[in-house]
């Protein structure tokens, strides 16, 4: 693991445009390291969610899932690209719900293994492809939508890869996600503000982080009709933020490896099992970097200068379309 984390850091390190030459093992390195952490306290849905008060963490990333699938009108017979996939966890929840059929996309093989696992209920709606949505090994029009929830921050050009999802997507067909931004209230002048965005993308595997208006552009560059974009961090109650789950306020046993005193037990821990030999060297260097990261979203997220939810709602044009918007979106069809 210790050779790995180096190549990870070595990359990160060297710069933005190495970032993005190099961003196939950049990420691919990344969720070798960290896949083990992430569903140890995270679960099978690898992304954040605004939260209503009284809402557990988890009924809010599956509201925030199904709140993507009402926008698509997923119904059976779809068939549906999820770029960038995860371990599996929200397509196999909106398989169950909707009935559509699902085609999880990832670099990541050993991410590809756990999804085809946690999956396995529904694998009739459920196949996958080891690859990269910046060259989608599928042809033009494949898919009646697609989703990518919090997937595109590690796109290392926006637009590039918009176009890539535009060209498998049949006229007509949505694109759906959140993306991971900086707001208005960035300040590039200010140290603090830097040292955030610095924390974020090294222990997230960025090798940028997007303003707002830039993901806008970016689809409308590629093509696409944008029929949404918001911040949807604002729909949380003020008593739950969304990076409420990363402050230690949430008292449950699923919730303390998420909370600062049980991250720093977890490296606590990994540092005993490196010494003993009972884990792998580098375990530790990996929730460092893990923890530093988690405090700098809460940070970035209590100064309002990032969001991990910059909700998109874009459509493929075709000939005598009209313009949909977000005052007249599809009707959602379910099971």
């Amino acid at each position: 693991m210790k050779s790995v984390v180096d190549q990870y850091t070595g990359i990160h390190d060297a710069g933005l445009e190495n970032r993005r030459e190099h961003y196939r093992s950049f990420v691919k390195h990344y969720y070798d390291l960290v896949t083990d952490f992430y569903e140890f306290g995270w679960g099978q849905s690898f992304h954040f969610a605004p939260r209503r008060r009284g809402e557990s963490f988890e009924a809010s990333l599956l509201r925030h899932q199904r709140f993507l699938a009402d926008r698509l009108a997923l119904k059976p017979g779809m068939r549906v690209l999820d770029v960038g996939c995860g371990v599996g966890g929200p397509m196999g929840a909106l398989a169950r719900d909707t009935g559509a059929s699902f085609v999880g996309l990832n670099n990541n093989a050993y991410q590809l293994e756990r999804a085809k696992a946690h999956t396995r209920d529904v694998q009739s709606l459920c196949s996958f492809i080891h690859g990269d949505y910046m060259q989608i090994p599928e042809g033009q029009g494949s898919y009646d939508a697609v989703i990518a929830i919090e997937s595109m921050p590690h796109a290392p050009e926006k637009t590039a890869a918009f176009r890539e999802i535009f060209r498998v997507l049949r006229p007509g067909g949505l694109l759906g996600g959140y993306d991971w931004c900086l707001t208005e209230a960035f300040d590039s002048r200010d140290a603090k503000h830097r040292r955030m965005k610095t924390d974020i993308m090294r222990g997230n595997a960025l090798p940028e982080i997007a303003f707002t208006t830039e993901v806008c552009t970016s689809l409308e560059t590629a093509g696409f009709e944008l029929l949404a974009a918001r911040d949807l961090a604002f729909e949380s109650d003020p008593q739950t933020p969304w990076y409420r789950s990363l402050q230690g306020r949430d008292l449950s046993l699923r919730s303390i490896p998420r909370t600062p005193i049980g991250r720093a037990l977890t490296n606590l821990a990994l540092r005993a099992g490196e010494k003993l030999r009972v884990v792998p060297e580098g375990a530790r260097a990996v929730s460092t970097f893990l923890n530093r990261a988690a405090d700098a979203l809460v940070e970035g997220g209590e100064t309002g200068i990032f969001t991990p939810m910059f909700y998109f709602l874009a459509r493929k044009p075709r000939d005598g379309d009209a313009v949909q918007t977000e005052e007249t979106p599809p009707e959602p069809t379910r099971r």
